[in-house]
């Protein structure tokens, strides 16, 4: 790759900067270098102290332990008789990519059913027996379900991002490759409710609402607003279910500067299929919240709007809520302040970064705070996110009419609320994941591709929270308005990589489908 005076660092290489200008300057730098002490993977720059000298030194990395702040690192700071340590994770023939993402072998992922056991309290655990029966039963005393969550990978939104796929061989990332590989999982799963995002609206039209239809499920469609091509989806089976209400939620909102972002939510009441006279209802949530880790302020204010329009949709007529099961992309990783939220119904954001809502940021430095309230009154919705009733207080009239002082008085809305910093919700959510495993601690991921594998994709469900060990991978749901039954196992970012990654011959997404099976006692 570089012309000369490469030196040998055991696995890695040294070159000077020259080289590198001359050899790198017209791409992503950092895609060729990494700083130590990161994440191996990670897209940072690597100087080795050790084997070059510098006239200039980032302060965070000799003089402190924090962590390095890539984006306001500047090549021109090194002079021209530095050299650069270069990982052999990243130098390589193959699209300058790591060559522990490249194919090593073709091979496909080993996923299983675990079954929740909770007959008791006492004895809740998780098996992972395979050769249990995987269907779902109907009796008079109880109703059967599985719920798949899957984002597809928009074709567009990977041509848009291809730097993200370089570690994959060209011909697995053509739609004409990629969706046969997709149906043939949702045709093996045969789950009874799809939560699909990302779904390209040309695509859908012309293969996948045709060829869902063909496998019996009832499709309903939400595209992004303005010129963004895809959406969310929501397919059940006709055999299962009839349709109560369809209900589209646009994040977008012309009159709330906060909210300029495309990004959509669809909310469905189902009523399951059964031979009695009265049928409970279900209601079924998917979205894909904004991607950007730095507007948190813009993720929460969506997943306040999707849960004010679930809290619509679901409200029962004695003023509680029916099931309730809430899918997605949510572009927050386990543990984050949002993501704690939808769990625990409450969070005080008083003093919280706004790029530290969704985990993905590992800084906040040079960061502003969320504002308090976060949203304007006139998006609608209430800190307990919630469609707020705006009302007038009753004035009695007296002799003559009300001066203007007074019926400015009267304009106060009777749910104006005092300025707080907490957000509440009144849905008890449990995730379907622990989202480590219990042996060894290590995280499971739901996307992958060359720059990170994390987890974003979510299944939560109205459900009663048992901690039932105190430790990661450990806590399962228990007794609530559904019972989780089972769910497919996820994997560790290693599993993932001795595939290739996501996507690749057998997975054509670079996220992993999230399956779960529930029971809805009668």
């Amino acid at each position: 790759m570089f012309p000369h005076h490469q030196k040998s660092l055991g696995r890695d290489w040294t070159t000077p900067w020259e080289n590198l200008q001359r050899c790198c300057w017209n791409r992503h730098i950092s895609s060729c270098m990494r700083w130590p002490g990161h994440y191996s993977r990670a897209p940072y720059p690597y100087f080795s102290s050790r084997h070059f000298s510098l006239h200039w030194r980032p302060p965070c990395l000799f003089e402190s332990r924090t962590p390095f702040q890539y984006w306001n690192w500047r090549p021109d700071s090194l002079s021209h008789s530095s050299l650069i340590h270069l990982s052999s994770y990243i130098m390589n023939s193959e699209g300058d990519e790591p060559s522990s993402k490249r194919r090593k072998h073709q091979g496909t992922i080993q996923r299983h059913w675990e079954y929740i056991c909770n007959h008791n309290k006492d004895k809740t655990k998780i098996l992972g027996d395979k050769n249990v029966d995987s269907k779902c039963e109907d009796s008079d005393n109880k109703f059967d379900f599985s719920v798949m969550s899957y984002n597809i990978l928009s074709q567009d939104l990977l041509e848009d991002n291809s730097h993200l796929y370089r570690h994959c061989r060209q011909p697995v990332l053509h739609w004409s490759f990629r969706f046969p590989n997709i149906l043939k999982e949702i045709k093996h799963f045969d789950a009874d409710v799809l939560c699909l995002q990302e779904v390209q609206e040309d695509h859908y039209g012309a293969e996948i609402r045709p060829s869902l239809e063909s496998l019996g499920y009832h499709c309903e469609y939400k595209m992004r607003t303005g010129r963004k091509p895809d959406g969310c989806a929501i397919c059940f089976k006709h055999s299962k279910f009839s349709l109560l209400s369809v209900n589209p939620v646009e994040f977008y909102r012309r009159d709330v500067p906060l909210l300029d972002r495309d990004n959509v939510g669809l909310v469905l009441l189902l009523q399951p299929k059964l031979p009695r006279a009265a049928s409970p209802v279900i209601c079924v949530a998917n979205t894909h919240l904004l991607y950007n880790p730095r507007r948190g302020d813009i993720k929460l204010t969506q997943l306040a709007m999707l849960l004010a329009e679930i809290s619509s949709v679901a409200h029962q007529k004695d003023g509680s809520f029916c099931p309730i099961v809430m899918c997605g992309d949510f572009n927050s990783v386990p543990g984050s302040p949002l993501y704690s939220f939808i769990k625990e119904g409450k969070l005080n954001y008083e003093g919280l970064a706004i790029g530290k809502v969704s985990g993905q940021e590992q800084s906040s430095r040079g960061q502003r705070i969320l504002s308090i309230p976060i949203w304007p009154p006139n998006l609608g919705i209430s800190q307990n996110c919630v469609y707020e009733v705006q009302q007038l207080p009753k004035v009695e009239k007296t002799d003559g009419d009300l001066t203007q002082t007074e019926l400015d008085k009267t304009e106060v809305l009777v749910t104006a609320e005092k300025l707080s910093s907490n957000l509440h919700h009144h849905f008890s959510l449990s995730s379907v994941y622990s989202h480590y495993f219990p042996d060894t601690g290590i995280p499971e991921v739901t996307t992958c591709h060359s720059r990170s594998a994390i987890t974003v994709d979510y299944i939560f469900y109205s459900a009663e929270k048992e901690d039932v060990a105190g430790q990661p991978g450990a806590e399962v749901a228990l007794v609530g308005g559904l019972k989780l039954l089972a769910r497919l196992s996820l994997l560790t970012e290693q599993d993932l990589w001795t595939v290739n990654g996501l996507p690749n011959e057998n997975n054509s997404s670079d996220h992993l489908p999230l399956l779960a099976k529930f029971r809805l006692e009668l």
